[in-house]
């Protein structure tokens, strides 16, 4: 193993947070997907990404919370379409890196029978990705490695493990922000939620500047410098845009933190992440 190699997992060591030797061969350009695993307290990232996450850490400390609170809506909306909708097929698309309460281990605990397909075309996380599910723990759950920004083809890869003539969960999570164009974005989530059929929902969420301000958007300079895919953050009306032609399930688009919180936490701290789901009719 290399000297570089070994300091790198001596110092994760000594934090408790070991990184796994699998991405010790990633390339040394950040990826958003091991950022977030790294805001989340995952293991799965490198040097680069942390150096990156940390980057954008010192001048909105405040995203940590966009994740989480992110992560915990993601968690709510699966389960109210399982429970409530009865959905049965689940395209996450831009999964990245599978960590600790994911799509697919929320639909597993919620709807066994279920079906869920990760889209990714990261070569270093869709390898990782398999890996973690080739054990079978991951139960009814397909990788499939495809480039958002090529709907169609991802479309034909996807259509092998999900029917899209029967209802299907979209969820695109932090992904459109990567689509620095706003009207490219809508037209992408536009053409996959055309190809689907009456009674499938849309869940989206992206990265505002509403609640922090300017903050965010320094944030997002410093982080583009890195290496990283630059990430556009946007007004709630632009997020709410998406939506277009759906119906919103109530409370609509809002903060994440206030998308059907948990009876009894009364009304959470808004986040710079907006949301919602919508069904199609």
């Amino acid at each position: 193993m290399p000297q570089s190699t070994l300091r790198v997992a001596a110092t994760e060591t000594e934090r408790g947070n070991l990184v796994t030797d699998d991405l010790m061969g990633a390339s040394g350009r950040p990826h958003s997907a091991r950022i977030w695993n790294y805001w989340l307290g995952g293991t799965d990232n490198t040097a680069a990404d942390r150096a990156a996450g940390d980057a954008w850490l010192a001048l909105n400390p405040e995203v940590v919370d966009v994740v989480r609170e992110s992560r915990a809506f993601l968690g709510r909306a699966v389960e109210t379409l399982a429970r409530q909708e009865g959905v049965r097929q689940f395209l996450d698309v831009g999964a990245g890196l599978p960590a600790v309460e994911n799509t697919h281990q929320i639909v597993q605990r919620t709807a066994p029978d279920a079906v869920v397909v990760c889209v990714d075309h990261e070569p270093e996380v869709v390898a990782h990705a398999e890996r973690i599910l080739a054990d079978g723990a991951a139960g009814a759950t397909r990788f499939v490695d495809a480039d958002i920004l090529d709907p169609g083809g991802m479309l034909r890869l996807v259509g092998e493990h999900i029917d899209l003539n029967r209802p299907v969960a979209v969820l695109m999570m932090g992904v459109l922000g990567h689509i620095p164009d706003l009207d490219e974005a809508r037209d992408l989530v536009r053409y996959v939620m055309d190809r689907t059929c009456p009674g499938s929902f849309l869940v989206a969420a992206d990265g505002t500047h509403v609640v922090v301000g300017e903050a965010v958007r320094k944030a997002g300079a410093e982080y583009a410098d890195t290496g990283a895919v630059p990430y556009t953050t946007r007004e709630p009306h632009e997020v709410e845009s998406f939506f277009e032609g759906l119906e919103f399930l109530p409370p609509g688009c809002v903060p994440v933190s206030r998308w059907r919180p948990a009876p009894g936490d009364g009304v959470p701290a808004a986040v710079d992440g907006f949301g919602g789901v919508g069904r199609k009719r």
